[in-house]
């Protein structure tokens, strides 16, 4: 029965609002990607080259000269990824603290089943959704590939940095959930994966301009997620693996504080 399972019950509470997210976030990548065809003109060659290197490299646009280079700078490089780092918080935090300090959560422990396998259920709600999300953005940018001119990107090349991005959420979403379960609080959830990621992005984008802080690039998500170039070489190991250590290791000392501390119902 629909009701009897935390699961399904979550894809079906939550699916108004996550469907606007993955819809949203769909159509801003394909948008911003569709403008690829107007950055090939010399007039706005020229503007970006004027651009100093130092803000070029803090907001991720390293290279606007290729397809690829566009993509990865443009629609992956800063504006989706922040979208889908918020998403992803926000529907970890609520996952499990909203419903605690809504007075709720009993309804979800009344299920027959244990503790920690309702957390878990719960957060696989979320990696749903997300990675409904990234399919959904993969689908619009295979479609337009051809009328927006960037068919040297391949498909499989698309499919890698989505499954990136994936995982760059879920990420987040296991922070802001590990965080939840284990305080019971959702304002610190959401403190907690904001400041993350915002350290995060700074640690890659901004710190390293430094040279003796170079070093804070290897710390942050946003390099595990775009280190190797996934437009360009395909699916990164390395990358891949840190993104979903981190997150493992996050929902499991989350459902672990969960299952041990006294909840508000």
């Amino acid at each position: 029965m629909l009701l009897s399972d935390p699961f399904t019950k979550a894809l079906r509470d939550t699916s108004r609002s996550m469907l606007t997210w993955a819809l949203a976030i769909t159509a801003v990548g394909a948008m911003y990607a569709s403008f690829w065809p107007t950055m090939q003109s010399p007039e706005m060659m020229e503007a970006m080259a004027a651009y100093p290197e130092g803000m070029m490299e803090a907001f991720n646009f390293n290279d606007v000269t290729t397809p690829a280079g566009y993509l990865g700078s443009a629609v992956f490089g800063l504006l989706i990824p922040l979208l889908v780092a918020v998403f992803g918080i926000t529907a970890g935090a609520r996952s499990i603290a909203g419903d605690e300090e809504a007075g709720s959560l009993d309804l979800l422990l009344a299920h027959p089943v244990g503790r920690a396998k309702a957390a878990l259920q719960r957060f696989a709600a979320v990696a749903v959704w997300l990675a409904l999300t990234g399919a959904l953005l993969w689908l619009a940018l295979v479609a337009i590939r051809g009328p927006a001119e960037f068919t040297a990107v391949g498909v499989g090349q698309l499919a890698a940095m989505s499954l990136h991005l994936v995982l760059f959420g879920v990420a987040f979403a296991a922070l802001a959930y590990g965080v939840g379960a284990a305080t019971g609080s959702r304002a610190t959830a959401l403190g907690v994966g904001a400041v993350v990621a915002v350290l995060g992005y700074l640690a890659n984008a901004v710190l390293p301009q430094v040279e003796a802080l170079a070093w804070t690039r290897n710390l942050s998500p946003f390099r595990w997620y775009l280190a190797g170039d996934p437009l360009v070489n395909g699916v990164q190991v390395g990358g891949v693996l840190l993104l979903v250590g981190f997150a493992a290791a996050l929902v499991a000392a989350g459902t672990w504080r969960f299952t041990q501390r006294d909840i508000a119902v």
